[in-house]
This record gives structure tokens, sequence and C-alpha cells, in this order.
């Protein structure tokens, strides 16, 4: 069969590629023209996507921010078809036509939020970068971020005193550009402004004859600047962080014998990150996140206003970028951490429902998440089988109003519930299955996130 596709090649491993020859199986050992081209994930609320190329499958469920490595094709028109993965089904979000030139090499860039996204086409010519060289593309692919002025410079440079690579605003690009390798930082400011920086890379090293996109897309995690920059190499995509990009952390009461607490980090007994929480955490502002700086951490769970007692003892690596939530688990003889990644980034195409099992009474239970007025009887459990301290993972769900039935496992006798929820497409919710309140024998749910809101 005849098939355009001469060398497909992805680096990242939760991508898949449908790749092929070009060639009758006689024609092996032709060689043509050829053009390269691969694709990046730059819609900030939109769902992992399929990519489709002349109808064959390219990318199968890239997340936000997923970066191909180049493919090499014939040179020709294409059409091109990004579908959006929705609790339904798919969706097609992106249909169109291009045509890809002999020796160029051209990136499709999935821009704009969900209800303006595009394809963005950066292209290339195709040749080699010279010695002690690297080539450098930058393309503002954040839809909510300023207009900028991006500087590559020796660490450390006064920005005042430097040039400007270029200025450029929302699906702009600049580039490319052979500049010496070495070590470099990477800032972007408010246009015209620079001592208004929005994105400092700190010291980065680049290579001899790396040849680079580096794509600003939205930063939907902890931090003040709007922007991470995703690498684009030619194999596969990373991402570079704003220097100063935080971790965040939330604590969770879910002790239901413990009494009130503080949280202290790295023994600061006098300052308490957090005070006086109580189970289970009645209070929305009991559960905001608080931003902290990368790092080791030791975290002590105290007696609230009596450091002598401590609860919990535990170190904690808290990376740059990522939302955290500790909840202090089971009774109180037993306390103990339970340390999960949070993800809040809202996708406009569903709502994403998270439930932890954090019942130390509970054992293990079926999760039944259905329509109002559902027989449980008649339908297998959402989530099956669920251990304490155990969680579901964050589900997408079209909005709407569920009913949520927790019950010991292998049985349709409610635990908790059935408790009705109404969510939102583009909320995040977080809900915990908890030990009775005080003076109550009744199981219930803490609810967290765009529940509170």
């Amino acid at each position: 069969m005849m098939r355009k596709f001469l060398a497909p090649v992805l680096a990242l491993g939760l991508l898949a590629v449908a790749g092929c020859d070009v060639f009758d199986d006689d024609d092996d050992n032709v060689v043509l023209e050829s053009a390269t081209i691969r694709v990046l994930h730059a819609s900030p609320d939109a769902p992992d996507v399929n990519v489709l190329i002349d109808g064959d499958t390219f990318v199968a469920g890239a997340p936000f921010k997923a970066g191909t490595g180049f493919s090499v094709v014939r040179p020709g028109n294409y059409s091109v078809q990004v579908d959006g993965i929705t609790p339904g089904g798919t969706a097609t979000v992106i249909s169109a036509d291009i045509t890809l030139d002999a020796d160029t090499e051209t990136t499709v860039i999935a821009v704009g939020g969900v209800a303006n996204i595009a394809p963005l086409l950066v292209t290339n010519e195709r040749s080699a970068v010279a010695g002690g060289n690297f080539r450098a593309t930058v393309v503002h692919a954040a839809p909510n971020a300023p207009a900028v002025d991006v500087y590559v410079t020796a660490p450390g440079a006064d920005l005042s005193a430097s040039a400007p690579l270029g200025s450029f605003s929302f699906e702009g690009s600049l580039g490319p550009v052979d500049v010496a390798a070495g070590d470099y930082q990477i800032s972007v400011t408010v246009a015209g402004d620079a001592t208004a920086v929005v994105f400092d890379s700190g010291t980065i090293t680049i290579p001899d004859g790396a040849n680079l996109l580096l794509a600003a897309v939205e930063n939907t995690g902890p931090g003040a600047s709007p922007i991470s920059l995703v690498v684009l190499d030619g194999a596969g995509a990373s991402e570079i962080l704003d220097t100063n990009t935080p971790a965040a952390l939330r604590v969770i009461h879910a002790s239901p014998d413990a009494p009130a607490v503080d949280v202290v980090v790295n023994d600061g007994f006098a300052a308490p990150l957090i005070e006086d929480l109580e189970f289970p955490n009645p209070a929305p502002n009991a559960v905001d996140y608080v931003e902290v700086p990368a790092a080791d951490y030791n975290v002590k769970v105290t007696v609230a206003n009596d450091p002598g007692v401590i609860a919990i003892d535990a170190d904690l690596t808290l990376d740059a970028g990522v939302n955290y939530s500790v909840y202090a688990v089971d009774f109180l003889a037993n306390i103990a951490p339970l340390v999960l990644v949070d993800d809040p980034r809202a996708i406009a195409t569903e709502a994403r429902v998270r439930i932890v099992h954090a019942s130390p009474t509970a054992q293990n239970v079926d999760i039944y998440v259905t329509a109002p007025g559902t027989d449980i009887a008649t339908v297998d459990p959402t989530f099956p089988d669920v251990p304490f301290q155990a969680e579901t993972g964050y589900t997408p769900l079209a909005g709407g109003t569920y009913t949520v039935t927790v019950v010991p496992a292998g049985t349709t006798t409610a635990a908790i519930g059935p408790i009705d929820i109404t969510i939102a497409d583009g909320g995040v919710y977080t809900a915990i299955a908890r030990d009775p309140l005080p003076g109550s024998t009744d199981l219930g749910l803490i609810l967290l996130d765009d529940f509170n809101d």
C-alpha cells in the first residue's frame, strides 16, 4: 500500500504514533525528498487529544504540554485533525489542511483556550546547525499572557543594558537564530519594560548542535509567573519552569479522634505553617494551598498550641510547580500522613472528580457515582473495592447532578449517602470519605476545591 510516513519518531511514552513508509514494497531503496512534522498540545484548558493526519492516528491521548519528536514525511498536502477526548467520547476541535514543503520542519501547535482553539504552524527550513552553535525558535503560545520581550543572555546579565531577542504577542514567533552553545539565561519581560520580569529560566546549558523550539505556554500550577517554557528538541519535549516556581501544600485533618493540630515545618514551632486545624476541616480557608519553596522538608503535626505532643513527624520532598495535599489519617493511635499530588488544572469540556477514602472505620468500599434515582443494585460500582487510604484519581464527568453512594465492598447497604452533588464543566472537585463527626454515628464527606465555591 502507498503510504506517506517515512520514519516517525516520538520521545513521549504516553503518545502513540501511526507511522509508515511512503513506498510500495518494490520501491524500498528509492530516496525521495522529505519534510518533517511534529505536534504540541498547548491549549491550557483542553482535555487530552488525539491527533490524526490524513485520517491515521499520529498521536493518541496527548495531555497539555505534550510534544512529539519529528516524523519524516513525504512533501505534499495533508489534513490535520485534533480530537478532544471528552467524557462522552471525542469531539473534533481542529480540522485543517496544511502543505509540507521539501526540506522544511513544521511544528503544529494547538493554541488558545477550548472556545478559540486553533492550529498554529511554525515552519523553518531544515539545515544543519553549524559546529559550536545551537539554534532556537521562540513561540508565544500562552493565550492569557501579555505581549512580551524575550532576552537570551549570559547568566546574570543586566537586562536594561541588553538587547532583547525580540518582542511578540500571542501566536507570534521569534527566530530561528543561531547562537554559540553554552550557558544562558532566558528572561521574559512585559513588552517595553526590562524591569518587569515575568519569567526567568535561571542558568541553563544549551549544547552544541541543539535545534530547539521554545514555546511559552500557560502556567496552570503554583507560582506568580504566567508561563513556563516547553522545549521541543526534535526528539521530544521537556519543560523549563520559572526559577522561582514554588510548590503548593495544603493539609487536611481527617483523623476522627485527634484534637486540633498545628502544622510545623523544619521545626519552626514559633511560627507554625498552619494553626488550629480541626477535624474535619469545616472552614474552606482551612484547606487553602500555601506556597513554599521547592525543597526537602520535615513536617510535624502537633497538638494545637502544644508543640511537645507530636502526632506526625515526616520528611517530604516538594517539587517546583506541584500541588500537594497531606492528609492526617487514621485514628490518633496510628495517625499517619497520606501525601497526594493534586492537579488543579481546569478543563473546559469536563468536570474532574476525585474521591479519597480516609475513613478508618469503613474498611474497603465500593463507590457509586450514578444518575439521581439509580438503584445501585442494578449497576456495577464506579470504583470497586477501594481500600482505606486509596483514591480514585481524577475522573472526567460531564457537568450535571450525580448521586454518590459509598457502601462496604460487595454490599449495597449505604455507609455514606446517597448524597447528590452538582458539578460543572471546568470544575475540579475532591470528596473525602470521613468518619462520623463528634456526637454522630454517620459517616460523611469532606468536600474540597470547587465544591466550596
